[in-house]
């Protein structure tokens, strides 16, 4: 087999992988050396301008030693299967970065042999990437549980991110899903990394190490378990506050094997639900939420019909409305509408003058869910005096009808019978994010 056919296996084989994103590393070429890895950030997805910002991210083998039931690679599966040598890995990272196609490279693997033995290949092309090549991309590695502390130091050194992913978000269901695997060997990893960070953090001096500079980060499945939301959120928050992880990534079950385990999904992936996770946590790690504020065991799953900050805004009315005037930061970021540079804006703004609604437009305040929840002379008191139930409607989105709404914060006034509608405009949406 040849290294395109390789290439062709390992790359499509490595597709289910969503954690791949990095942020805050900064790496520079060094002398006579090739590329840098630069602190905004490198993905492997298209951006809302369209542009494809991108890595080579393979497996260096799908060859796996365990039999995981949600997995494509799992030891019974009928699949082709390939394993990379570590040069060919490492003549490809190369040539791709000359010729512009790619930014960096994720590398992970499945279980080939043993996770010493796999971890040692992985490290190896890190480590003659950066000693040998001199290279100053980005490089995020694959942790393997299992793998011994002193292969994760060296991939700490030359990686610029590591991953370990949970994969299920309770222990029970892993061991029912995955027996091979344990939660025991997958924190190992993530508490070692996070350890080191904290040593090296306190020391800075002239040989201490750049020790993985953007972090580390995990991922788990959404909807191959009975998890609620709450569970999978309480976890979150305990890998930001213990482990010191910069990101958790959520992935949508996708029904790849034929397993009495698995739940018999028939429709879409539980995409609608992955996004509002990815909502939740975005309200722990820039809104200062904690998990237990946006969910608690008598709410144990997010709406998919509101934003998780919209529901707590309408859980916690006796809050509102706020003075934009006077209200502090920290309740700024609380409502609905009202982001973390508009809040920012607001703050600043109003030390020099009072803000009106037309500043606020202009800050970036979405004022059509925002005027529920803030006091301004200009904004009518009714809307001060209604109920839940009769705000929540009002913030739910509107049937794709209403698509030339968007442009003007008054509803549309249908046409009467009599008189020819006007043609709909179907404008081009931008292509999602994937994360």
């Amino acid at each position: 087999m040849d290294v395109r056919e390789k290439l062709n296996i390992l790359s499509a084989a490595a597709k289910y992988d969503v954690s791949c994103t990095s942020s805050g590393s900064r790496r520079s070429a060094p002398p006579r050396g090739l590329g840098d890895a630069c602190p905004a950030g490198i993905c492997h997805t298209w951006s809302s301008d369209g542009r494809c910002i991108s890595l080579l991210k393979v497996l260096l083998s799908n060859a796996c030693k365990y039999d995981c039931a949600y997995c494509a690679n799992r030891r019974s599966n009928d699949i082709p299967r390939a394993t990379f040598t570590p040069k060919e890995v490492i003549d490809l990272t190369l040539e791709f970065y000359r010729r512009n196609y790619i930014e960096g490279l994720f590398l992970s693997s499945a279980v080939v042999g043993s996770p010493d033995y796999t971890m040692e290949l992985l490290v190896k092309v890190a480590k003659e990437l950066r000693t040998v090549h001199r290279f100053g991309g980005y490089i995020h590695l694959k942790s393997i549980p299992g793998a011994s502390e002193k292969l994760l130091h060296e991939a700490g050194l030359y990686a610029d991110r590591t991953s370990v992913n949970i994969e299920v978000p309770s222990e029970r269901s892993l061991t029912y899903l995955a027996p091979d695997k344990n939660y025991a060997s997958v924190y190992a990893p993530m508490n070692y990394f996070a350890e080191r960070k904290i040593e090296y953090g306190g020391a800075r001096g002239r040989y201490t190490p750049n020790f993985l500079p953007a972090g580390q980060s995990t991922q788990m499945i959404v909807g191959a378990s009975g998890e609620t939301d709450f569970q999978i959120l309480t976890l979150s928050a305990g890998f930001y506050r213990q482990q010191r992880l910069k990101r958790v990534y959520f992935s949508g079950y996708v029904p790849v094997n034929a397993d009495k385990r698995l739940p018999a999904i028939t429709t879409k992936p539980p995409l609608l639900r992955e996004h509002r996770l990815y909502q939740a946590d975005w309200l722990m790690r820039f809104y200062n939420f904690e998990y237990n504020e946006i969910l608690d065991e008598q709410n144990p799953n997010l709406d998919l019909n509101l934003d998780p900050k919209a529901g707590w805004a309408l859980r916690h009315l006796e809050l509102f409305p706020i003075d934009i005037q006077t209200a502090d930061y920290e309740m700024l970021l609380r409502v609905p509408g009202i982001g973390v540079k508009s809040a920012r804006l607001i703050v600043s703004g109003r030390r020099y003058c009072k803000i009106r609604l037309e500043n606020l437009k202009k800050m970036g305040v979405v004022l059509k869910r925002a005027k529920y929840f803030i006091y301004h002379p200009d904004i009518p008191a009714s809307l001060r005096r209604l109920y839940p139930e009769m705000i929540r409607p009002l913030l739910l989105p509107r049937p794709k009808s209403g698509q030339l709404d968007l442009f003007d914060s008054n509803p549309i006034a249908l046409p009467s019978p009599a008189v020819a509608p006007t043609p709909s405009i179907n404008f081009p949406q931008p292509a999602a994010l994937s994360a």
